[in-house]
């Protein structure tokens, strides 16, 4: 039996600009079936058990575009722990291994999809719910703001539109948050 020598993580959210581990390459990416969206209550990095803020999930339908990072095999298990103790927090994502486009190849990758089941799972909510909890969030990672349009604006650099993520920028725009600077 072949030896894998690489693993790929899939990343849709701030993995894609601050993924925190060591990898090989990074590469645009297309995911299928599920899609981005603000449904999982943040308690610990973007908001608190009191005060929740509200981050990315993967939701079942439509296809998402993000980055895809080539992890060697004998880093594995290293970034492997690191994400799961980033990404698992109170088991509100569930780890999956999907098949990704990584430019004209399919590859196998860990991804994190919103379990919606869970009672941190926001589901569907209103544009104006989205934005008094993002606005309202700040956790241990930070304002909650600030990971929104950041995301925003790594995804724009990359030339990815996001219909339902643009619509809570601009919601976000209408209320004077400061815009995140770009580097």
């Amino acid at each position: 039996m072949a030896q894998i020598s690489t693993h790929w993580v899939f990343g849709y959210g701030s993995l894609i600009w601050r993924p925190g581990f060591e990898f090989v390459r990074q590469e645009p990416a297309l995911l299928r079936g599920v899609h981005r969206r603000l449904c999982v209550y943040s308690q610990r990095h973007r908001g608190t058990a009191a005060q929740p803020g509200l981050v990315f999930g993967l939701m079942p339908g439509g296809s998402c575009r993000g980055m895809a990072f080539e992890v060697a095999a004998e880093r594995w298990d290293d970034v492997h722990a690191y994400l799961h103790e980033r990404e698992m927090d109170n088991g509100v994502y569930r780890e999956a291994v999907r098949p990704l486009r990584v430019g004209g190849a399919a590859v196998g990758a860990l991804v994190f999809l919103a379990d919606t089941r869970h009672l941190q799972y926001a589901g569907k909510l209103a544009i104006a719910e989205q934005v008094r909890l993002v606005l309202a969030g700040v956790g241990e990672s930070g304002p909650n703001h600030e990971y929104v349009l950041e995301t925003a604006r790594k995804l724009g650099e990359l030339g990815i539109r996001d219909r339902h993520l643009d619509e809570v920028v601009e919601a976000l725009h209408g209320v004077d948050v400061p815009v995140a600077e770009t580097a």
